[in-house]
């Protein structure tokens, strides 16, 4: 998947989050609006109630739409299912869609009415799509292969060059470009406060070095930047990864636990929907 369409994909799944989001507020937004002891007397009240033909398919959708997320993406990460056709990556991102949109139907499923065991699970529901969003962050900083596996500190490390050499016997750049480069790209080597990517640019500018090498080079020096970057990062945000299960988990079994119970008192009062 290249960038644009990448980014087609993301920019999609928001927009199908926040037309979602609108159309539900907008249909439904006078019942909503009315204090809860006077909603029995609205025209839609037996429409738009929780246990309504559209309150509770709202909330079968956006629990059916979790389970499908969690489950796909737990059966690619650790069963290996479908490893050839689902990448990693892309399924995270779609698992995180889905894991927002659900809870979105069922807040609305809920009519903004929260009490008792199922204010815990809808609290926990926010928790978990929370903390998803900031897993998403943390899993993103860590440099994966293009089918997601995570790499190692050895194998970041290789995927750097010898940008000294390479600038030096390919574009024939004065060594004071090339220490220049160096102390951007390198974490460990001594740094100038006032040297940046704008800097070097106007440097190559002024050395008359051709456009279609300034473009290589600043392409070669920000890869270089971002590697030496995460090279630095990667323990500090594999130890957060793993600090980040131990908040992720809890909520979400907690959700599990209290949303069957909820469907199995539901079902057992009678409450089945169009089935």
């Amino acid at each position: 998947m290249n960038t644009l369409v990448h980014k087609t994909y993301l920019f999609s799944m928001a927009f199908i989050v926040l037309i979602t989001t609108i159309y539900l507020t907008y249909t439904g937004y006078t019942y909503y609006n009315t204090s809860l002891e006077e909603r029995f007397y609205h025209p839609h009240y037996h429409w738009f109630k929780s246990s309504g033909i559209y309150g509770q398919g709202l909330g079968v959708l956006g629990t059916f739409l979790i389970f499908f997320g969690v489950t796909i993406y737990i059966a690619r990460k650790r069963y290996n299912f479908m490893v050839k056709y689902l990448r990693l990556k892309y399924l995270l991102e779609f698992h995180i869609f889905l894991c927002v949109l659900g809870p979105i139907l069922i807040l609305f499923h809920t009519a903004f009415k929260f009490g008792g065991i199922v204010s815990i699970a809808f609290w926990s529901m926010v928790a978990v799509v929370l903390s998803g969003v900031l897993g998403r962050y943390i899993y993103i900083q860590i440099p994966r292969t293009i089918e997601g596996r995570e790499l190692s500190l050895h194998e970041v490390k290789a995927l750097k060059t010898d940008l000294a050499t390479i600038l030096n016997e390919k574009f024939n750049l004065p060594e004071s470009i090339i220490y220049m480069i160096l102390s951007i790209t390198d974490e460990d080597a001594p740094k100038d406060t006032n040297v940046t990517i704008g800097h070097l640019r106007s440097l190559l500018l002024k050395n008359d070095v051709p456009k279609s090498d300034r473009v290589l080079i600043l392409k070669m020096v920000k890869k270089e930047k971002s590697l030496s970057r995460k090279i630095v990062q990667l323990q500090t945000m594999q130890k957060l990864l793993k600090y980040w299960h131990v908040l992720h988990m809890p909520f979400a079994l907690i959700m599990l636990v209290i949303v069957i119970i909820h469907i199995i008192v539901t079902v057992s009062l009678g409450y089945k929907w169009i089935f």
